[in-house]
């Protein structure tokens, strides 16, 4: 489960010098994450501990116009009702760290029942405090209730720190997010692709738009919403940590060592263990099979109405495609933490079963994909979309031989 480190590589300063000073206070917490701790670090990385400028009034006006033009064009194309309170989507155009807050506050329960199940504590035990314990070894002692927390808060907020640098808008991960109308977009995330790619912002901006308002209105769908958050939960709630492994690696840690306390707790593998347990393994495909699916169909619809809309749509799109390969630390890590695989090899495996599901009965035939919790594809079916038609009834056309299910 190693992975890139998600604490380095912004602007040439460590933010842990700046969060870490006082680190024995921190560790003394009734919360499964130090929040404070995830919400100080996640502002520093997303902002590059820089001020952030307020957003341009003439940007949050662009995105709320080009959010109504998608919000008409997604509802035709999906048949789906891009709301998930009755009213109208409503868009805010964000920070960086602003998404990054957001983003925390919406996963929160995903990341205590992580914190749960890697250090699960006695409700009648109080916490150990610097006074109980003087010395940082002594410590060790109490590591699954006194480090837990502060080392989950240090790598969640690190992830979403960096995650805030390039994420456009709530679904950069299709995590399901408090049910809401409101979509969170960064505006200086989408200005800044647009230049690095020589695009007219206002075709990012649409394509934005269009691919937002499409994850929100499948993931708004009650069935859909509650069997993936039964799955992250599953799978997040299966983690087995060695405890005595992480004792390993920490004894001798001087906690007043920034660089010291990055090279530990950089990897995910150091809080959560090596591998998957085997209900872990076969709780990620199911999730697996449920988000490629997803980003499938997100990435079908636009393309349907963003070839139509937006001029310069060919190289967008190529550009959004490369974006997905380099993918950052944070994306990475928290994909480790919820059991998603996010690399370029599952948007194809989406974009196939898409085709191979038009090729046979239409495109009509993807209305059913989100019809009810029995219509959504099963692993198997995944690779072999003939199967998935033939279990909801659907009449095919004569098509590509379907895989045989590995």
């Amino acid at each position: 489960m190693s992975g890139p480190s998600p604490f380095g590589g912004f602007g040439g300063n460590n933010p842990l010098e700046y969060l870490l000073g006082d680190l024995l206070k921190l560790m003394s917490t009734n919360a499964p994450v130090q929040w404070d701790l995830a919400r100080q670090l996640a502002h520093t990385v997303a902002s590059d501990g820089q001020p952030e400028p307020n957003v341009d009034p003439i940007e949050r006006i662009r995105l709320e116009e080009l959010a109504r033009v998608a919000e008409l064009h997604v509802s035709d194309a999906t048949g789906l009702n891009t709301s998930t309170t009755g009213g109208l989507v409503s868009i805010s155009a964000l920070s960086r760290s602003e998404w990054a807050w957001h983003t925390l506050d919406a996963w929160r329960p995903l990341f205590e029942t992580l914190a749960k199940a890697i250090h699960p504590a006695s409700p009648d035990a109080p916490p150990p405090t610097v006074e109980d314990h003087p010395g940082f070894a002594q410590l060790m002692g109490s590591l699954g209730q006194v480090m837990g927390p502060t080392l989950l808060g240090l790598q969640v907020g690190s992830a979403l720190g960096h995650l805030a640098r390039r994420a456009m808008g709530p679904y950069v991960l299709p995590i399901p997010r408090p049910r809401s109308d409101e979509l969170g977009l960064v505006a200086s995330n989408i200005s800044s692709f647009a230049n690095d790619w020589s695009l007219p912002v206002d075709d990012v901006r649409l394509w934005v738009c269009l691919s937002e308002l499409t994850h929100h209105s499948v993931l708004g769908r009650p069935h859909v919403r509650r069997r993936l958050e039964e799955l992250l939960s599953a799978y997040v709630g299966g983690f087995r940590p060695d405890t005595a492994a992480l004792e390993e690696l920490l004894r001798g840690l001087d906690p007043t060592d920034p660089a010291a306390i990055q090279a530990a707790m950089g990897d995910p593998a150091a809080l959560l263990g090596e591998r998957a347990t085997p209900e872990q393994t076969l709780v990620a495909g199911q999730i697996e099979a449920l988000v490629v699916v997803l980003e499938g169909y997100a990435d079908h619809v636009t393309d349907l109405v963003g070839s139509r809309l937006i001029a310069s749509y060919g190289s967008l799109a190529e550009a959004m495609r490369r974006q997905r390969v380099d993918r950052d630390p944070g994306e990475a890590m928290i994909e480790q933490l919820v059991g998603m695989d996010m690399g370029q090899d599952r948007f194809d495996q989406g974009t196939v079963f898409v085709r191979g599901v038009i090729d046979r009965a239409g495109p009509d035939a993807l209305a059913r994909l989100w019809e009810s919790s029995t219509t959504l594809p099963t692993p198997a079916e995944v690779g072999a979309p003939g199967l998935w038609l033939a279990r909801i009834d659907l009449p095919t056309r004569p098509g590509p031989e379907d895989q045989s299910a590995s």
